[in-house]
């Protein structure tokens, strides 16, 4: 069987703009196919594997920062996730049951039976799914940044300013298609207003955000970029059954100081018995590019019980 082209251009590690020295060394763009669709993944390391999970509206270029010095303990697979950057865009599948079974299949592919596993904003509660609903393949659980639907009290309609410009979107995400006829052609107004307002002090570099905004202007990105949000009727509906299996393996919860700060702790503690709770100080919500050097100790101290048994 003929294997599938190595990704390149925009989305790939070939395409991507600014990264760490002697980053294409160590990590290549693979498509990985599941058998349901085709993901994308950026891959390289060596030692028991770590799969990272990006947020909204990122890909797996969000991690870059990290990922270098996390090889060099793991192997590290950044993936795209289903509807995002070079992964497959199909219509629907998109509640976190769907989206974690995809991201078991491709750690099934790539010979991974058992792996630690870090999701942040949207994929935290990718991420709580996959632990949730395959206890046997996760070793230890990160997550930052984010509520879990049907779990997490929601947010009321009325907030004062800075949260009301950080929060705005989960409502306006789950439009059916007008949120779509609004942005397009718009996407550095929209997408620059939410990087911009949940960065804090500290903004991205505008070359990353431009990357960003830039992979967004294809239509079937931008569709889905949007389609978990319209899925969360559904998530919270399976979260509401998760939870009365609490989870019992190890739990980071991250948060930036300037952002969510011991949300995703307190969140993760009504689901899961062995919580830590970790606050990177000056970062906001994009914790890798804002806080990689933090986030980096946080993660080695967490993940080396799981590294030492694994090797």
């Amino acid at each position: 069987m003929n294997s599938p082209p190595a990704p390149e251009g925009p989305g790939s590690v070939s395409g991507a703009p600014n990264l760490p020295s002697r980053f294409t060394d160590t990590f290549t763009s693979r498509y990985i196919d599941t058998g349901e669709l085709r993901l994308h993944a950026v891959i390289g390391g060596d030692g028991p594997p770590l799969l990272l999970v990006h947020g909204w509206p990122q890909t797996w270029y969000a991690w870059r920062m990290v990922m270098p010095a996390l090889a060099r303990d793991f192997s590290v697979v950044a993936v795209d996730q289903r509807g995002i950057g070079l992964s497959d865009k199909p219509q629907d599948g998109y509640d976190t049951a769907t989206l974690a079974n995809d991201l078991v299949a491709l750690m099934d592919a790539l010979g991974h039976h058992r792996f630690a596993l870090y999701g942040t904003d949207v994929g935290m509660p990718v991420a709580y799914a996959l632990a949730a609903d395959h206890p046997d393949r996760v070793d230890r659980l990160a997550v930052s940044e984010a509520p879990l639907p049907g779990i997490s009290p929601s947010p009321p309609l009325f907030l004062p300013p800075l949260l009301n410009a950080r929060l705005w979107h989960l409502a306006f995400n789950q439009l059916p298609k007008i949120n779509e006829q609004l942005v397009t052609g718009r996407e550095d107004i929209f997408f620059g207003a939410e990087f911009d307002a949940s960065a804090g002090t500290h903004k991205l570099p505008d070359d990353a955000v431009r990357y960003y905004i830039d992979t967004l202007k294809d239509p079937d990105h931008l569709r889905g970029s949007f389609e978990f949000y319209r899925a969360i009727p559904t998530t919270s509906a399976q979260n509401q059954k998760r939870k009365e299996r609490r989870l019992t393996l190890p739990v980071l919860a991250i948060g930036g100081a300037e952002s969510s700060g011991e949300g995703a702790g307190n969140t993760m503690k009504l689901a899961a018995d062995d919580v830590q709770t970790m606050v990177l100080t000056d970062c906001g919500h994009w914790v890798a590019e804002q806080a990689p050097e933090q986030l980096l100790t946080a993660l080695t101290a967490f993940l080396a019980p799981y590294r030492e048994t694994m090797t």
